[in-house]
């Protein structure tokens, strides 16, 4: 055999095993499998709110991979290599910029599939720039980390019923055989999600104390229903203020009869504790629902909006 003979049957060997390699990642309808067995379309879900939206909206025909596992407060996620093996492989990326550096990263080196960033589905309200109260240096340092937005959309129901168009929109691009599973799934959502917003607004709408006292500033969402929300911390739990503040924090719930200082799941109490063991005053968890813990794996999005209700109603005297 010439040396020409030889080449040409190498490449044609190897012409055959790429040919052959494209093959095994598609599945039987031609469609690509993002490196899975299953077919299904491959979801990664930044944090928990976008993950209970995909897992509801897509059910069984997609596998949906949290990259904040419990227990993980997700600001602070660090992604590990098998999660970042699982943004590259996904046909959808479900992300919120701005709040998860460690994933804004990820997703700007080259991935794949399509991004669904909260941003460009749901209308955000903009960060505080300060208040009477001196947070104005605070509030300034989280809003250069989260942008001029405030993130935490999913206290408003109505708002994660907006997202759930866009995440439906999404996997019907993907996979459009199952465009009718995909728009009554989010049907079935909204409907779920509008039955909440009706039991927050019915709920909240007799209240004899109108402010609360919460550890970090997640919850402004919810003063569409009516309260106001002062916050320890800032928009990141660990944004902690100097005892100045603090001060000023406990002249504002004196002032305004508060009597119960929420702390939250998945960080320190300390703060919340001291504040209240300082001013007398009762403590009770107010969840931000930024992720599940050990104490809420068996709950889900919709149980934890009506605990934080239920903690509301009792804090604020609503009847």
């Amino acid at each position: 055999m010439t040396p020409t003979t030889r080449s040409a049957g190498l490449l044609a060997a190897g012409a055959l095993l790429l040919t052959s390699g494209c093959a095994a990642l598609s599945d039987d309808s031609g469609s690509s499998a993002s490196g899975s067995d299953s077919g299904k379309v491959q979801v990664a879900a930044a944090f928990y709110p976008l993950e209970f939206v995909a897992e509801r909206v897509a059910g069984d025909l997609a596998e949906v991979t949290p990259l904040t596992k419990p227990g993980v407060e997700p600001h602070d996620l660090e992604l590990s290599i098998n999660q970042t093996a699982a943004l590259q492989s996904a046909d959808l990326i479900l992300t919120e910029h701005g709040f998860q550096p460690a994933v804004d990263d990820a997703v700007e080196q080259d991935v794949k599939g399509e991004v669904v960033d909260v941003e460009k589905v749901v209308e955000l309200r903009k960060a505080e720039d300060g208040d009477e109260e001196g947070h104005e240096d605070e509030h300034a340092e989280d809003e250069h980390a989260h942008g001029e937005t405030d993130p935490h959309f999913w206290h408003d129901p109505l708002l994660m019923a907006q997202y759930a168009e866009g995440v439906r929109d999404a996997l019907v691009e993907a996979d459009p055989d199952n465009a009718e599973t995909y728009e009554a799934n989010a049907k079935a959502l909204t409907e779920d999600l509008t039955k909440v917003d009706e039991e927050f607004k019915t709920g909240l709408a007799q209240c004899k104390i109108k402010d609360v006292v919460v550890s970090h500033d997640a919850f402004a969402y919810l003063d569409k229903y009516g309260l106001e929300f002062e916050s320890i911390a800032g928009l990141t739990p660990d944004a902690e203020p100097n005892p100045a503040q603090l001060a000023e924090i406990g002249e504002h719930a004196k002032e305004h009869g508060v009597t119960t200082i929420f702390s939250e799941r998945l960080v320190s109490t300390a703060l919340a504790d001291t504040l209240a063991d300082d001013l007398g005053l009762k403590t009770a968890v107010l969840d931000p629902i930024e992720g599940l813990s050990a104490d809420t794996e068996g709950e889900d999005y919709l149980s934890l909006m009506r605990q934080n209700l239920d903690a509301l109603k009792a804090a604020n005297g609503c009847q």
